[in-house]
């Protein structure tokens, strides 16, 4: 049976997480294909907020095994940290499966991560200074340390020999930081994380193929999203992997025809994190209300979050870069209060008209929102439970964005709890 892709597409932060729990009930395993502990997926059950970081969603049901692709760089300590948090709430982590494939974030990446920043000043990208960027670049460089070198502690501590002799010269030379102390390092890794996370390590694609021939449903969740993706991203502010739905098959070992849906999740507005170009930003009482109404502020980091109009030019070419099969459009209700809303529908920059994303990074920033302006519903969404409740105006705005993205829009959220959806579309 074919996989499922769920993906970001805008700047990350859309409800990822909130869909994948909508789709757990039908899968057999829910796959994390990249990204770090930098992205935090939030769902709220029975009033309860449950912050995911590297654990896929699917770990909330009892039928599901979370598994954590090779995709994927894993900071043990966080990922243990996490696995408590949720066996404390009475959520059963046992059935979580690491691959051994997947890279370890290191001391020596978080440390590179925050001297790095401070160095580029004005010029920073953004980062959550979690070491997963670094973590990424040794991963490329051939010199990182996987999961599984847990398993062996001399090839470990062969491994982290060679590549810290190479991190403290550059901590000691370049950003005048103390060395780090390999003994330590590896008792930590080795003593502290290994044997809780040893039960957890497995062949995840293995484990992903034998699903599929059995007739399970499979699917995979990404973090991130679309426009912070290496390649397709506002490039240099974006991640270190590939959020976009080509890095599911890269990141959980599957091939392309592995693979039949492919769902995009976009908020009903825009937020961003961080640097980076945003056209249709906000920086009035419009934008305001979005982050108050919105609890705009980071799962992770706190940070509060840029915001802006949905933007139809992005979306166009997240539906291209993705295949996207149908979108699930998050926080209609956000929306609420709102006498009229806007959509971006082209940009204009140097008397040129773009109604795809151009491709050169000087245009981008430089692009100015064409809108579409529709009127708002100023009716409380969020006890809606079908199509009919929506107001015709609410109707009319996600009918505009599914005409604009060229794709259908299936669902709609109307709050953050679990049940706070609506089907819209068959």
């Amino acid at each position: 049976m074919p996989a499922t892709v769920v993906v970001g597409t805008q700047w990350g932060d859309e409800g990822k997480g909130r869909l994948t729990d909508l789709l757990a009930k039908e899968m057999h395993l829910v796959v994390r294909y990249q990204g770090g502990h930098n992205a935090g997926h939030t769902i709220v059950v029975d009033g309860e907020r449950f912050a995911l970081q590297l654990i896929p969603s699917g770990v909330l049901y009892g039928h599901i095994t979370p598994v954590i692709g090779n995709g994927v760089v894993v900071d043990p300590a966080v990922l243990l940290a996490e696995v408590d948090a949720l066996e404390e709430k009475g959520i059963d982590c046992s059935r979580l499966r690491v691959s051994g494939n997947a890279h370890l974030v290191m001391p020596y990446h978080q440390e590179l991560d925050r001297v790095t920043e401070r160095y580029l000043g004005k010029n920073r990208l953004g980062t959550t200074r979690r070491g997963i960027g670094p973590a990424y670049a040794d991963k490329a460089a051939r010199v990182g340390l996987r999961v599984q070198d847990l398993l062996d502690p001399k090839i470990f501590r062969e491994k982290l020999d060679v590549v810290l002799k190479e991190k403290n010269a550059v901590l000691a030379k370049v950003y005048n930081r103390l060395p780090l102390s390999p003994e330590e390092i590896a008792r930590r890794y080795l003593d502290e994380y290994a044997p809780r996370v040893a039960p957890m390590i497995a062949d995840t694609v293995g484990l992903v193929h034998e699903a599929l021939a059995a007739g399970h449903h499979v699917l995979l969740e990404g973090a991130q999203a679309t426009f912070l993706d290496l390649d397709h991203g506002t490039y240099p502010f974006v991640t270190s992997s590939n959020p976009v739905a080509g890095g599911a098959c890269t990141g959980a070992g599957l091939g392309p025809r592995d693979i039949d849906r492919v769902i995009g999740v976009a908020k009903a507005y825009l937020t961003r994190v961080g640097s980076g170009p945003f056209p249709t930003e906000l920086f009035d009482e419009r934008g305001e209300a979005l982050v108050e109404r919105g609890q705009e502020h980071g799962t992770n980091t706190g940070r509060r979050r840029r915001p802006g109009w949905f933007d139809a030019v992005m979306m166009r070419h997240a539906v291209r870069l993705n295949s996207l099969s149908e979108i699930f459009l998050t926080k209609l209700d956000v929306l609420d209060t709102f006498d009229t809303v806007k959509v971006c529908v082209a940009y204009e920059a140097g008397g040129v008209r773009y109604e795809n994303l151009p491709y050169h990074q000087s245009v981008l920033h430089d692009a100015r929102p064409v809108y579409e302006e529709l009127p708002g519903w100023n009716t409380d969404l969020s006890l809606a439970t079908s199509v009919s409740d929506l107001p015709q105006t609410a109707r009319r705005y996600v009918e505009f964005i599914a005409a604009q993205s060229g794709v259908p829009v299936r669902l709609v959220s109307v709050g953050p709890s679990r049940g706070q959806f609506v089907h819209v579309g068959a």
